[in-house]
């Protein structure tokens, strides 16, 4: 497939269905590219709809299924989006373009060459809880637990989180975090190199406190 172009083409290419109920042109818009008139238009679109297509049936398929509609906040970048945002020592708060192949940056394997996706999400379930109490831990232990993820990165407003996938097999998973962690008071890693800081019986207990509170 090659770059879309035209308004057509790129119509076609967002109409792509990469999963039950997501389509590519659900990742592709971005304020960077909006503010910079940079297109967000992938290089090599059958990469980025072969990892899309992962991401959304390994990950949000089953997240939405559980917890129902999630928002979607940062999808798919260009590398030269990408590229823009990490200028001018990270400006608009993107890393490096090396840094992002496999996972922002869709059409871009990593150095090993996989592939990979990532996006940026609010899963509107969790919000009233993390409202009162700033406790966004139990999503990201029941996700640990029930999904094939390879990194979760926190944020403070929304309890918004960078979600990824990756082909990789040497790529362990991590939770890490730009919010307090309510339980502990401290930022560290939830999930470090495929180790959880909590035992299963004490994730679950975090986790089914919260599943009650959503009746």
């Amino acid at each position: 497939m090659k770059t879309p172009n035209s308004v057509k083409a790129l119509e076609e290419f967002g109409r792509t269905r990469l999963s039950q109920h997501f389509f590519m042109r659900d990742f592709l818009y971005s304020e960077i590219s909006q503010a910079e008139g940079i297109p967000n238009v992938p290089e090599r679109p059958d990469l980025a709809i072969e990892a899309g297509t992962q991401l959304c049936e390994r990950l949000l398929e089953p997240l939405q299924a559980r917890f129902g509609r999630i928002a979607i906040r940062s999808g798919y970048r260009s590398a030269a989006v990408n590229a823009k945002g990490a200028e001018n020592s990270n400006q608009y708060n993107c890393a490096s373009n090396e840094a992002n192949a496999a996972h922002h940056i869709w059409d871009l394997p990593d150095a090993d060459g996989y592939l990979g996706a990532s996006v940026c999400i609010v899963v509107p379930a969790l919000l009233d809880q993390y409202e009162k109490n700033g406790d966004w831990t139990p999503l990201a232990w029941w996700i640990h637990d029930h999904l094939p993820y390879s990194s979760q990165y926190w944020f403070p407003k929304l309890a918004a989180f960078n979600l990824g996938w990756r082909a990789n097999p040497q790529v362990r998973p991590s939770i890490r975090t730009y919010v307090a962690n309510p339980h502990t008071g401290d930022r560290k890693a939830l999930v470090k190199d495929g180790v959880a800081t909590l035992s299963p019986v004490e994730r679950q207990t975090q986790v089914e406190a919260w599943l009650v509170s959503l009746g």
